[in-house]
């Protein structure tokens, strides 16, 4: 682990999640393969029994398992250091918490040809807690392994733009397995359902990797701006848009994507505000600077 930290990292983090989602693939949730496999739903979905488990055993894990063998205690306080990071200025949470919902609010209002609708007032209410739900579920399972071990051990091997492009697509695939089930809404899957997801993870950790380099490499930001994107789907997104389907959805994140990533890059110039080791770090910059 210490010579390979990074390829241990990601064989842990996809072996141990996809044993772990295999019942849940094979069982009544998934293929039917095994249909005496079936998860009771909790809030309306099986994925917190079905799907969170093996989440919590990949890229949380295998980032701290890989951290203590290759770096020891020194490398454990650097990873839990970035993850508790909170304090950071009041713009990233602004544009983390709004900015984020209301660019895919803005892409699929001209997507739609300006079909849009007003939520309820149990939209906005159950906004809150479904993003802490968010947090402490999909943010604290992926966060910790992708933008808080892998990303700071991409970037001064292969730059800000490479690492990025190795470390986006290797995200989606994580997720593959999971189209086989209700979570990618099997069966209505197709190759290209597949392939676009990983085309949009590729695009959206372009983003990610700015605003993990410019907030000071603050994970709470980046889970923020993840599960930012989870939360206003899974909850408003079908008030806002009632005549939308999951393709449309998907390609919502896509194009506003590769709207960002387009903008992030030619604005840095391909240094997605990363700054080299050697270069010493100042305090967290400004959205936009």
């Amino acid at each position: 682990m210490a010579r390979n930290p990074l390829v241990s990292f990601f064989t842990l983090a996809f072996a141990l999640s996809w044993i772990a989602w295999t019942p849940y693939i094979l069982g009544k949730t998934g293929l039917g393969v095994e249909p005496d496999f079936d998860f009771p739903k909790i809030l309306g979905t099986t994925q917190l029994l079905g799907v969170l488990p093996g989440a919590y055993l990949g890229p949380i894990l295998a980032a701290f398992i890989v951290t203590a063998a290759a770096h020891g205690r020194p490398g454990l306080r650097r990873w839990a250091g970035r993850l508790l990071k909170w304090n950071v200025n009041w713009r990233w949470y602004a544009g983390s918490i709004l900015g984020v919902p209301a660019a895919l609010v803005v892409t699929s209002f001209v997507l739609n040809g300006g079909d849009i609708h007003l939520p309820s007032a149990m939209v906005f209410v159950a906004l809150v807690p479904g993003l802490v739900l968010q947090l402490v579920t999909t943010g604290l399972a992926e966060e910790p392994g992708w933008r808080d071990f892998a990303l700071p051990h991409l970037q001064p091997k292969f730059g800000p733009l490479r690492g990025t492009l190795i470390l986006g697509p290797l995200w989606g695939l994580w997720h593959v397995p999971l189209f086989f089930s209700e979570w990618g809404h099997w069966p209505e899957v197709t190759v290209w359902t597949i392939v676009e997801f990983i085309a949009t993870t590729t695009l959206f950790s372009i983003l990610m990797t700015w605003v993990f380099n410019r907030s000071g490499e603050s994970l709470p930001i980046a889970m923020l701006v993840h599960t930012s994107v989870n939360n206003t789907m899974s909850i408003a997104w079908t008030e806002l848009f009632p005549s939308t389907t999951v393709d449309d959805i998907a390609l919502t994140f896509l194009v506003s994507s590769g709207v960002a990533a387009a903008v992030v890059v030619i604005a840095t110039r391909g240094r997605l505000g990363y700054r080299s080791p050697e270069v010493p770090a100042s305090a967290p910059a400004l959205p936009g600077r």
